[in-house]
């Protein structure tokens, strides 16, 4: 007979709550061994669901796939609150990464973002910086005025990944110093992540820049047609289909 201990599948799959196991039925017989009973098969089906989960929950972010979900703690309007990816669902979601608080390139990004968020938000769109700091140096930094070096009361949340958990799902964390790069991650409001960009430490992004793509990726959603090199809005686009995208090449000049 095969003998499962709830021990035996704490140790084979640690990350298993043992609880899952104890659920199994037992039955004790007159030589004293304990075997499980008609309810294995189904025991083990919920085991192996746990395991499934949570290799779909440390998966690693890739573009056009579902982007992994989150669940941290984060500055909001000075309160810490808890969010998730889900509390995004519906809205396009721009993840902004950056190394440290109370540094150097990235306050002048954050507040940058900041300051254009509204823009953001008119197009159906969050913003989230997003850091290995604590959720207490988070309020600290944005606590200081900006003509000293901090936040001075930032518009966007501030995301405390704490334990990397986050940035390293994303593949932004700087394994040498323990923080993150600069990436830029943009999911859509499906859920399915479309831009992944990550700086080196010492180069700042453009606002206008990410403004821009979020809205490429809007516009190709809607109308089924490609952005080319430097796309703005109202910008002609690209029919993707060889006979009905030389609309677009015709108007272009060749060098002499």
């Amino acid at each position: 007979m095969f003998v499962l201990s709830t021990r035996s599948l704490s140790t084979r799959f640690g990350f298993v709550n043992s609880a899952i196991a104890t659920t199994l039925t037992q039955r004790n017989f007159s030589d004293g061994r304990t075997l499980y009973q008609n309810n294995f098969t189904n025991s083990i089906r919920e085991v192996s669901n746990v395991i499934k989960r949570r290799f779909e929950d440390g998966k690693m972010a890739r573009i056009a796939k579902p982007a992994p979900n989150w669940e941290a703690k984060a500055v909001v309007g000075g309160d810490v609150k808890t969010l998730s990816l889900k509390d995004f669902a519906s809205k396009y979601l721009v993840m902004v990464f950056y190394p440290l608080d109370f540094t150097f390139v990235c306050p002048t990004e954050l507040i940058a973002f900041s300051d254009r968020v509204q823009e953001f938000r008119d197009i159906n769109t969050e913003v989230v910086g997003i850091s290995c700091d604590s959720h207490h140096a988070h309020i600290a930094w944005d606590k200081i005025p900006k003509n000293q070096g901090g936040l001075g009361g930032i518009k966007i949340p501030l995301i405390a990944d704490l334990k990397k958990e986050i940035t390293r799902r994303y593949g932004c964390l700087f394994e040498e110093t323990g923080h993150p790069f600069r990436g830029t991650f943009i999911i859509d409001d499906k859920g399915t992540l479309r831009v992944a960009h990550i700086n080196d430490t010492e180069i700042g992004r453009s606002v206008d820049e990410t403004l821009r793509l979020v809205k490429a990726i809007q516009f190709a959603n809607v109308h089924g047609e490609v952005c080319p090199a430097n796309w703005k809005s109202g910008d002609r686009t690209i029919i993707p289909d060889p006979k009905k995208s030389k609309e677009y090449f015709a108007q272009l000049k060749d060098d002499k």
